[in-house]
């Protein structure tokens, strides 16, 4: 049986998305917000299960979706190590996945963050132990 999975991601600060940078002084502008303070990463996920229809009143997919959220703190960071961070090109090499302009995964992204209370794969972009779990149970329903 196919699975179709999909999802994305959001940062927010102060009830305003961070969308994914759109130049170098955006990504620099996006951190200097996150600077000091803590946001939450949304990822929503749907899963999609087509099936074979029997009679056309029936479904033609399953379909279950859930969120996740992660509270991140940044450390306070200076002027030069946010200009250090954008040189190094990550926030901008990545841009068509980046919301908030870092990536925690990264050794330099990482190192900008004091913590985080939640689910540390939401953060990098896909909540893998909810998901893991999501499927657990489809397979558990016989539905997988």
């Amino acid at each position: 049986m196919d699975l179709i999975i999909s999802a994305d991601t959001i940062v927010v600060l102060e009830d305003k998305i961070l969308e994914k940078p759109s130049s170098e002084d955006h990504a620099r502008e996006m951190l200097r917000r996150l600077s000091g303070s803590t946001h939450t990463v949304h990822t929503a996920v749907v899963l999609l299960l087509p099936k074979q229809q029997q009679h056309s009143a029936e479904p033609a997919a399953l379909v279950r979706s859930f969120h996740e959220s992660t509270q991140v703190t940044f450390a306070d960071l200076s002027d030069e190590m946010i200009n250090a961070y954008v040189a190094t090109g990550s926030p901008m090499y990545y841009i068509s996945d980046k919301a908030g302009a870092y990536g925690i995964q990264e050794v330099t992204g990482g190192s900008l963050i004091r913590g985080i209370n939640g689910c540390y794969y939401n953060v990098v972009g896909f909540p893998l132990h909810r998901f893991c779990t999501e499927v657990l149970d489809l397979l558990d329903h016989k539905l997988l």
